[in-house]
């Protein structure tokens, strides 16, 4: 019970403390794992007892037999199934070659080079080899998103890693699968009949239940037989039921048979994708944790003495420094990325909690086996993974300086509401130059944000979600345009750091107009307008203008007029270099130099200028 609730109790520390100090949460998990299992039984215990033992050893341990194989089965079957439910056909299509590349040829570039490295080194079988390549070839977003959300990024960059680590995690689990279930089946024997046979039976069975169930689960949940409640709990039942039934069938098509039935479920049309996700993530995290402590406190001290010596070093940084640049450079080819951008993308490749995962039960699984050489396929892809993760953590960040990628100033603007006044207002923003992200929980306006070509989130701003958007690294300007002030004034107090460096605003409200006292510092564009304002405009006249500035005292009437004009709205002073300025409803910018050429930018009628 100790051990038990112990794990539980270290796995949400170990959680807390990745999202503390802003790090991939599987480096404190293994770590946290290693010292509670084999360095305290070498270094800490009288006995040679670990602290936290997995595996039922005479009085201890918390899973008698294979009990521990089992459970890890189960839960790499729900973090496979959560992976496939993010793996989309229409994201593939619309994230550019130069990702698409990076999955198929940049994963065959380090699945085929990992593999003959690995044979050459550590004299392991070719089947072993390749076992161990498939799983380094997954990064994750787990572990991307920590490490660059506080490096400031061209967007291009961002989304490169970004969608690399989403869409490679279930498709490096699928290669790896394969392969496992290859040698499972006596393909370390040699190619014979039976085993080949016995490959194409998992194949059939792994996806065939999987295609099957996922279907049958999408119909069962859109003409709703499951009730809303039952949702989540009916789906994961669903989930254990595919991977047991198919295990029953053919031994060891369970994972090939949940990572399937999540890519064809994520694929379907289902009402409530978003709430099967979010429910599975939650256990995700939870499992996860359980799970590295468990996996690396299994670890025993013989293992890790593998690793001492002088092949382990060489692996490593060929896998970092050569091959990791080749799978890059060869994959984005001919893509409009600058070569200091290639650069970065080929440093930052740190290995994620589905290769330490699949590693340790494969691994497991093949020593009782009794496959000569798998005792190396968990130490080593540990090792990797471990690697990586501290090598990019501690200097991912000074790397993008050195290299030049990293931006001196945020220039993006996050725009917090995607109304029709929000979508004019950000297509003029995008028009010129800037880049543009509307965030809004209605799915209409975010539909029509988009048909726009404007980036645009569908999230709720009172989720932590939006914080793990590296996308959004280049965000310097926040706008809250929301008819809600308080949703206004929340925007501002939760999200003014981390995404308006240069500048916090939000609309101000009517009764604040009213009590001119009231006015707030942050507020945004006029004295006299609120969105109610703004919309009637809108409504009246759907286009922003410009006009024409001689010098600041033009400027200056310009803003007075407006002032007393419901029908006009000033946005931004556009200076003679085409840079813009938000105007502030507070400063009215009286210290303004307005060089001739500048315009003001404005939403509203078209002003007479003769009549200044």
């Amino acid at each position: 019970m100790v051990e038990l609730a112990g794990i539980i109790i270290l796995g949400i520390i170990s959680q807390w403390v990745a999202w503390r100090f802003k790090i991939p949460a599987i480096l404190p998990l293994i770590l946290i794992g290693l010292f509670v299992g084999p360095i305290w039984a070498e270094f800490f215990s009288e006995s040679g007892e670990k602290w936290i033992e997995p595996i039922w050893n005479g009085s201890r341990g918390l899973f008698p037999g294979d009990g521990l194989y089992y459970f890890v089965s189960l839960a790499i079957s729900i973090i496979l199934f959560e992976g496939g439910l993010t793996l989309k056909r229409s994201e593939i299509r619309n994230v550019g070659p130069a990702i698409s590349k990076l999955i198929t040829v940049g994963a065959g570039i380090t699945f085929i080079c990992g593999g003959i490295v690995a044979y050459y080194l550590f004299d392991l079988s070719w089947e072993l080899s390749m076992l161990f390549s498939g799983l380094i070839i997954v990064t994750g977003p787990t572990v991307i998103t920590p490490i660059l959300r506080n490096i400031p990024l061209k967007k291009d960059v961002s989304a490169v890693l970004k969608w690399e680590g989403i869409l490679i995690d279930p498709i490096g689990a699928l290669v790896a699968v394969l392969v496992f279930e290859f040698i499972s089946v006596g393909g370390g024997s040699g190619f014979t009949k039976t085993a080949l046979a016995e490959f194409g039976k998992i194949i059939l069975f792994g996806t065939t239940f999987g295609f099957t169930f996922a279907h049958a689960l999408a119909f069962a949940i859109n003409r709703k037989f499951i009730p809303h409640y039952l949702l989540n709990v009916v789906s994961l039942s669903v989930v254990l039921l595919v991977f047991v039934e198919s295990e029953l069938f053919a031994h060891e098509s369970g994972l090939l048979a949940v990572v399937v039935m999540g890519m064809v479920l994520g694929n379907t049309k289902l009402e409530n994708i978003k709430e099967l996700l979010y429910f599975k993530e939650s256990l995700s995290v939870l499992l996860i944790s359980i799970l590295f402590i468990l996996l690396s406190a299994n670890i025993n001290i013989e293992d890790m003495l593998l690793l001492f010596t002088w092949k382990t070093a060489v692996l490593f940084l060929i896998v970092v420094l050569i091959i990791r640049p080749l799978a890059v450079f060869v994959s984005t080819n001919g893509s409009k990325l600058k070569t200091k951008e290639k650069i970065f993308i080929s440093w930052v490749g740190p290995r994620g909690i589905v290769a330490a995962g699949i590693a340790s039960l494969f691994g497991g699984k093949l020593i009782k086996q009794g496959v000569v050489g798998a005792e190396y396929i968990t130490p080593l892809v540990f090792m990797i993974v471990l690697g990586t993760v501290l090598l990019n953590a501690t200097t991912a960040r000074m790397f993008a300086k050195v290299v030049g990628v990293f931006l001196t100033k945020s220039e993006g603007i996050l725009i917090i509401g995607a109304s029709k006044v929000s979508r004019l207002i950000g297509h003029y923003l995008e028009s010129n130059g800037r880049h543009v992200v509307l965030i809004d929980s209605n799915q209409n306006n975010i539909r029509m944000a988009e048909e726009l070509g404007l980036e645009a989130l569908n999230t709720n701003i009172y989720s932590d979600s939006i914080f793990d958007n590296i996308e959004l690294n280049d965000m310097g300007y926040l706008m809250a345009l929301t008819g809600n002030t308080d949703l206004n004034k929340y925007a501002i107090n939760k999200f003014g750091n981390q995404f308006g460096e240069n500048g916090s605003f939000r609309l101000v409200s009517q009764e604040e107009i009213q009590n001119k006292e009231d006015l707030p510092k942050e507020g945004l564009f006029s004295l006299t307008d609120d969105y109610n304002s703004l919309i009637k405009v809108t409504r009246k006249y759907p286009s922003i203008q410009e006009i024409d500035l001689s010098d600041s005292e033009q400027f200056m009437k310009l803003i007075q007029m407006t002032h007393n004009d419901p029908e006009i709205v000033p946005l931004f002073l556009k200076d003679n270099s085409g840079e813009l300025h938000i105007i502030s409803s507070l400063s009215e910018d009286k210290d303004s130099v307005v060089e001739k050429n500048s315009k003001l930018v404005y939403l509203g009628k078209p002003i007479d200028v003769e009549s200044l």
